[in-house]
């Protein structure tokens, strides 16, 4: 069992991996984020590959480790990379500030 559950989260890494480097070299994004993410493409595509990276780390030493501390801490490393994978996409989200306010009348 856990030999599929190893694979199948290696497969959706390599999914958000090669996503995130379609955004980092052509500057695509999926049709669902586009609207979100047209601004800062680059900065989305290192935040899916922070998430492809610690999905990969979370794997190996969650599943494929049986020392009590190689697991705590690779699995600790792999929580710490997907949370700023998910601030860095975050960040790539918000408005870059070149809105203009409208005047009171």
């Amino acid at each position: 069992m856990r030999l599929y559950l190893g694979i199948s989260v290696i497969l959706l890494a390599v999914l958000i991996a090669a996503s995130g480097i379609a955004a980092l070299t052509r500057g695509w994004v999926l049709p669902t984020n586009r609207k979100h993410v047209i601004t800062r493409p680059q900065l989305y595509g290192w935040g899916q590959l922070g998430i492809a990276i610690a999905l990969c780390c979370q794997t190996a030493f969650g599943l494929m480790t049986n020392d009590l501390d190689t697991r705590q801490w690779g699995t600790l490393t792999g929580s710490v990379l997907m949370v700023t994978g998910i601030l860095v996409i975050a960040v790539s989200r918000r408005a870059t500030g070149h809105r203009q306010r409208r005047s009171a009348q």
